[in-house]
């Protein structure tokens, strides 16, 4: 059963302080029928604020970075402010790019639980902002990222000209977006080459089990051997739609949530905690990429030391 304080209380949270929502804006609750008790406490604060509110409900995903129906693409376009709590991500997707082009604030809570959303969202985004802050002054300019870990990651990232970006939580001026639970410094890197060992949580899996490891070479730019038979015929199953697109090395993140103190089998939650870093692969054109892909796959690794052009880089810790 729903604890309906609970979820009202981080209801609060994600629409007044994140969103900043006001009493002349509109706003679209996007959701699923798996989250319909999170999408509901959201239209409920919403509704409140803004005579201009609704929900709109549709069918799971099949992946994450699937697109929605074009309805629920097109409320999000039309709207000044819109909250995603969805079963599959949306994140990277033309729906919810297409929704920032178009002035609207977003914010996405993909595979949201009702544990994480009134757990998660019980941050101060204040100090969550302050931590990015200071991530992105290491790495802002760097030609290469480093990422090595005890369980096997060797991996470096060309960075290229794109850009270091925040997901801070605070979500309020147009075109803003941002995850909630948030907390995270990330970018799309142009290329990469190395060893990644999944050690903390991915999807299907969740939580991996003490000793358990995922391994993913990467060899200039594209992911080339993958230890696991499930997430190896995911990724193929999308190649067959976008070909080596689904194997691009799509994200490199570093957590900056200090109150996320223990791992708990949430990708979206997982990834924020502090002192971790995640690689995604698939879709990047979402996050200031060029590769599209029906697929966002994000594994996180533990107590990582990260270089930016050879200088350790001063992770926060929970």
């Amino acid at each position: 059963m729903s604890d309906t304080g609970a979820l009202r209380a981080a209801a609060e949270t994600a629409v007044r302080q994140c969103l900043a929502l006001e009493s002349g804006e509109s706003c679209a609750i996007v959701t699923d029928d798996k989250r319909e008790a999170i999408g509901e406490a959201l239209y409920e604060v919403a509704s409140e604020i803004a005579d201009d509110a609704v929900i709109v409900r549709y069918p799971p995903g099949e992946t994450h970075g699937a697109e929605p129906p074009e309805p629920v693409a097109a409320a999000m376009s039309g709207a000044d402010v819109v909250l995603v709590p969805t079963s599959k991500s949306l994140s990277h997707t033309r729906a919810r790019t297409n929704a920032n082009a178009a002035g609207a604030r977003v914010a996405t809570l993909p595979g949201i639980t009702e544990e994480v959303f009134t757990t998660g969202l019980d941050a101060d985004y204040e100090a969550i902002a302050a931590h990015c802050a200071d991530v992105r002054e290491q790495v802002d300019g760097a030609d290469e990222i480093r990422v090595t870990a005890a369980a096997g990651t060797d991996i470096t990232f060309e960075i290229g000209d794109r850009e270091f970006l925040s997901d801070t939580g605070i979500v309020h001026e147009p075109g803003d977006m941002s995850n909630l639970p948030a907390g995270e410094v990330f970018v799309s890197p142009e290329s990469a080459t190395g060893t990644f060992v999944v050690d903390g949580t991915m999807a299907p899996h969740g939580l991996l089990e003490e000793g358990q490891t995922l391994r993913f070479d990467v060899e200039d730019g594209y992911v080339t051997e993958v230890s696991d038979d499930e997430i190896r015929e995911t990724i193929e199953g999308a190649a067959e739609e976008v070909g080596d697109a689904a194997y691009n090395p799509a994200e490199l993140g570093i957590g900056t949530n200090v109150a996320v103190t223990d791992l708990v089998g949430s990708v979206l939650l997982d990834e924020k905690a502090a002192g971790t870093v995640h690689i995604a692969i698939g879709d990047d054109a979402g996050i200031g990429g060029d590769t599209e892909a029906p697929i966002h796959l994000d594994g996180i690794i533990r107590e990582p030391t990260v270089t930016a052009d050879g200088e350790i880089v001063e992770l926060p810790r929970a």
